[in-house]
Formats: structure tokens, C-alpha cells, sequence
């Protein structure tokens, strides 16, 4: 029988660890009390922390019997981690926690398939939230007071918690309608390009879009890994440039690591090469003060990067590209690679997209799976568009 894991740290928050699991068993779930606290627990539960902690690879004294918080919170996240990973009855897992247990807990969420309901109230979700949840579906819901003992607040809070992690659970997603899924990459510089080539596959495929914003793209690449995807058409590889040059979305050094390692099919090209994203104008780095700026909107600011920065971006993308064994198609758009990079625009700079050009053009070995294609179109063209998903459909059938 599926069950709704209930999890905090019962030595600490067991007030509201007993409060939260007595309202989702109100609504008829089933569930499971599972405490992840580091000293004894002060409230019943179903898998004890000794239980959690056994999970751990160096068994339960690695996180037990240490004295250090700080060490015994790492390594219970650990031993969380594992212990989820080794359950097949989740149907849906709710945490409470402060710092703590929420690293503790959303450390375990993250490995669960994306699609479980998945629920993290805690004292940290109204700040930044991205190292509990980075490319996971992890729901953040503040639990407004801290956790110190129940109050007319928190009970309300935990309830709601209750009823929603209950009704994300009662009943399963309707099931895959059997089109394979594809992941691709859009920014709203390069929107007209993906959305033609999503329009255009959408019959065949499942079609997932993700927002090139360095989460999306490590998302992207994290359903590659797991299976999930049938092929990519990476248009827009603009996270790259932050990378390199310290803007605010950045990839990773992993960026297109998970299209070597699977071999899928992969259409690519230079979306938004052009350009460094930053938060307003106050927060750019002063190495940067003199460059060509396009305010996007009053919180993010966009720098054209130049042909020295363009190069280092080609040779960048070219080498890892080169790893890669499966079919790889790369698609240059010689007129421009955004919105703003077009006759007229305010990133047009032929020099700039010239030295990023000849940089991908000879840093990727060519091979019989490997081709770069160079177009005399514009990157939002619709010619564009079905070059790329002409591109795939070849590699994708062979």
C-alpha cells in the first residue's frame, strides 16, 4: 500500500511533526512517521531515525554517534537519501524542518522521481531556495513562524500542508500517451525559432520546453540521464555564456555531458551566444562598467559579449561537443543568433558572430555522426526553424 511519508526531526519539532501527520491521516491517507532527528525522539513514529541512519554507507554510528551537529546533519541527509531511494510505497512525502531538517529532508526529496508530490515546509522558504530545491519539482511552503511549538499560525499552515501533499496525492497523473518525449531549449530572445520546431514535432513528440536560465538547462540534461528523453534540440546554449563570464544563470562544467554519456540524438545551435545575464544594473561587476547593455526589464540586465569572449564561448561548446558519439547536428544561423542580435538590433555585431562561428567550425571534430551546418538565415527565421527540425528528424530515424 502507497503511503504519505510524514518527516521531521521528531526531537526537536515533534509537536509539529505529530500535529502535520494527524492531519494527513485525517484526510484518509495512509501514512508514515518518519524521524529524521539526531537525538531521541519525543513523539511516536514509524521508522525511527536509527532506522534512517542505517542507511548510511558507513552504517548508523556515521551519523548517530558523532558529536558534531553539523557533521551528523550531513550525514543523516545522506543516509535520508538512500533510505528514500530503498522505499517502493511513497506516494507522496511531506517534510517540516528549520535549517537543518530541511537540508536533511529536501536532500532526500531530490533524488525521488520528478512528478511524486513532493512538500518542504520550512522557516527557509521565503528566501533563496535554490539549494533545497535546484532542478527537482520540491514544493517550498513557508512555515511563516518558526517552528518552536504549536500556535493559532501554525496550525492553520500545517493543515493546509496536510490537504495539499493530500490532494497531490490521492490521485495518480494521467499516464504518458505514448509520444516520446524531446527536451528543448528556448529563451524569449529565440521564442519564435523553438516554438515553430515544438509546433512543427508536437504530433510526434512530447515536446518539453525549458527556459534556458541554468536550471533549465541542467533539468533538461537530468531527464537525459534518466531515460526520460528521446532526443534534444538544444537552440538556445546561452547558459554557457554565463558560465564563462560570471553572469546570474549559469550551466555548469557538465553542460552537454549528459548528451555524451546517452548518445541521443542532438540538434543544436548558438540561441543567445550573445549575451550575459545580470540583475539590475547596481549588481553588475565593475570589470564590466563600459559594455554594451540591453535592460531586458527593470531586474535583469543583458551584456553583449564580445569577439574575444564569443571565441572562448565556441571553443567551449566545440570541445564538449566533440565527446559526444551519438548523432550531433549543430546548426549556425549566420544573420544572427537572437532577437536583438539582427540587422538593426541593439547586440548586432557581425565580428562578435564570426569569431563564435569559425571557433564552433573548428573546435568540433567532425565525424561521420558529427556535422556543423552553417545557414544564411537568421536564428528566428522560420527556413531556420525547419532546417532544425528537418535536422532531427534525419538523426532521429537512423
Amino acid at each position: 500500500m502507497k503511503r504519505i511519508y510524514v518527516v521531521g526531526t521528531a526531537d526537536t519539532k515533534g509537536e509539529e511533526l505529530a500535529f502535520l501527520a494527524d492531519a494527513v491521516a485525517a484526510t484518509g491517507a495512509s501514512i508514515a512517521r518518519v524521524d529524521i532527528g539526531t537525538r531521541g525522539a519525543t513523539v511516536p513514529v514509524d521508522v525511527s531515525a536509527d532506522e534512517v541512519a542505517s542507511h548510511h554507507s558507513e552504517g548508523r554510528n556515521a551519523v548517530l554517534g558523532v558529536d558534531d551537529h553539523g557533521t551528523a546533519v550531513a550525514a543523516m541527509a545522506a543516509a535520508f537519501a538512500r533510505f528514500v531511494q530503498s522505499r517502493s510505497d511513497i506516494a507522496g512525502i511531506i517534510g517540516i524542518g528549520g535549517g537543518g531538517g530541511t537540508s536533511i529532508i529536501t536532500t532526500g526529496m531530490r533524488t525521488l522521481p520528478l512528478g511524486l508530490p513532493k512538500i518542504m515546509v520550512s522557516t527557509l522558504a521565503s528566501g533563496d531556495t535554490a539549494p533545497y530545491v535546484d532542478v527537482s519539482d520540491i514544493v517550498m511552503m513557508p512555515s511563516v513562524t518558526d517552528m518552536a511549538g504549536l500556535n493559532r499560525l501554525s496550525r492553520v499552515v500545517l493543515h493546509n500542508a496536510a490537504q495539499a501533499i493530500s490532494g497531490m496525492a490521492a490521485k495518480p497523473a494521467p499516464p504518458a500517451d505514448g509520444r516520446p518525449s524531446i527536451g528543448l531549449t528556448m529563451f524569449g530572445v529565440t521564442t519564435p525559432c523553438v516554438t515553430a520546431i515544438a509546433d512543427e514535432l508536437r504530433s510526434t513528440y512530447d515536446c518539453m520546453v525549458f527556459h534556458a536560465t541554468g536550471t533549465g538547462g541542467r533539468t533538461m540534461e537530468k531527464l537525459a540521464d534518466s531515460g526520460l528523453l528521446s532526443g534534444v534540440i538544444d537552440i538556445t546554449t546561452t547558459e554557457v555564456c554565463d558560465l564563462l563570464f560570471g553572469g546570474v544563470l549559469p550551466a555548469t562544467d557538465d553542460r552537454f555531458g549528459a548528451i555524451a554519456r546517452t548518445g541521443l540524438p542532438y540538434v543544436g545551435s548558438v540561441g543567445a551566444l550573445d549575451m550575459v545575464n545580470f540583475w539590475a544594473p547596481p549588481t553588475i561587476p565593475e570589470r564590466y562598467r563600459g559594455r554594451l547593455f540591453c535592460e531586458h526589464n527593470p531586474n535583469v540586465t543583458l551584456m553583449r559579449t564580445t569577439a574575444d569572449e564569443s571565441r572562448m564561448i565556441g571553443e567551449w561548446i566545440g570541445t564538449r561537443l566533440s565527446l559526444c558519439q551519438g548523432p550531433v547536428r549543430f546548426l549556425i544561423p549566420e544573420k544572427g543568433v537572437s532577437a536583438l542580435d539582427i540587422e538593426g538590433g541593439a547586440f548586432f555585431d557581425p565580428e562578435a558572430d564570426a569569431a563564435l562561428f569559425e571557433a564552433i567550425e573548428r573546435t568540433i571534430k567532425p565525424a561521420k555522426t558529427r556535422r556543423v551546418l552553417r545557414l544564411p538565415l537568421h536564428i528566428n527565421d522560420p527556413e531556420f526553424a525547419w532546417a532544425a527540425t528537418t535536422a532531427f528528424l534525419d538523426i532521429a530515424r537512423q
